[in-house]
């Protein structure tokens, strides 16, 4: 007789990956907005509400997991300096998405685990073979290949301004190589409660020095402009977008947290890379972006490189690299 119900590990899969497609999607709307909003509103501005609406969100979620008691932490300086590593890559990132097209950045950011196995060897003592070391060049010449040295000028603000995503995901690199070195166990969802307190207080100062946009006079880099224009209020239905941004902020932070917990992270992670073909369709539908054939070969070598990383560090068993990115 055939057993029709599946097994909880199969279920527990099946969450998981479910749970993945979610944030990827909430994160994917998420970029999508910050990059509609950025012609109007400083990125400050919405730094600040998008953490303000997420944070009870997210503490929802945490009081639903087990209660506000894991909120206490024995090492709050390890959780502030994973949370200002992620914060840098996130503003890092948000700064080139306001002048580049959506899937070059985020393709861009998909960088950081290759450049997680480069700094594993320094700082873990970790060993990296020929596999996955052939498994970086691929990725970092589709890079260097997405930066077009060879053009004068690529993009308004010039190469500075592809780097932004570059420097992103090296921030991101930075803050995962400190979690493995410090065996960092607390959970992802009170680890995004910290990083929301760290958001608001980090938008807060950027409106005390220059919320006023003093600083943003007579600048051309849009990179710049987006950081340092000045607050305004929510213009007509602005402010529906600004509170979907705090919605996506906190779903996905519950709905990474909600996958990786169901299952393993060899599982799930590669689904994050569905992020970019979600970003090239968003590009498409709202800004008529099509990768050209130089992107396009960037993209795949990336993209191949780092899907190579994760095969082989799960085939070797290896602590998986989370791309959560909220």
């Amino acid at each position: 007789m055939t057993q029709s119900a599946t097994s909880p590990a199969q279920n527990s899969v099946s969450v998981g990956i479910g749970f993945m497609l979610i944030a990827v999607l909430v994160i994917s709307v998420n970029d999508m907005l910050i990059k509609k909003l950025s012609g109007g509103y400083p990125l400050h501005e919405m730094v600040f509400f998008r953490s303000l609406i997420g944070l009870p969100i997210v503490l929802w979620f945490v009081h639903l997991e087990g209660g506000f008691t894991q909120l206490r932490a024995k090492r709050y300086g390890l959780l502030f300096l994973q949370g200002g590593f992620l914060v840098v890559a996130n503003i890092l990132f948000f700064m080139g998405l306001a002048a580049l097209p959506l899937a070059e950045a985020t393709a861009l950011f998909f960088a950081a685990p290759l450049m997680i196995t480069v700094l594993s060897v320094p700082f873990l003592k970790e060993r990296v073979g020929l596999f996955r070391l052939s498994a970086v060049l691929i990725g970092f010449a589709g890079v260097i290949v997405m930066l077009r040295p060879w053009e004068g000028e690529p993009v308004e603000g010039g190469h500075l301004v592809l780097l932004l995503p570059v420097l992103a995901a090296a921030c991101y690199a930075a803050r995962q190589i400190v979690t493995r070195k410090l065996g960092m166990t607390v959970k992802a969802s009170v680890m995004t409660v910290y990083l929301q307190i760290i958001f608001l207080f980090v938008s807060l100062g950027f409106f005390l020095v220059a919320g006023d946009g003093r600083y943003a006079e007579g600048l051309d880099n849009p990179s710049l402009h987006f950081v340092l224009r000045a607050w305004i209020w929510p213009e007509g239905n602005d402010i529906y977008l600004f509170l979907l941004l705090g919605i996506c902020s906190g779903v996905g932070a519950y709905s990474f947290s909600k996958a990786y917990s169901s299952a393993d992270v060899a599982v799930v992670a590669p689904f994050e890379y569905l992020g970019l073909p979600i970003a090239v369709l968003f590009g498409w539908m709202f800004w008529g972006e099509w990768p050209d054939s130089v992107a396009g070969l960037g993209m795949l070598l990336i993209l191949a490189g780092g899907l190579i990383v994760f095969l082989r560090e799960r085939h070797l068993n290896r602590k998986l690299t989370r791309m959560k990115r909220v």
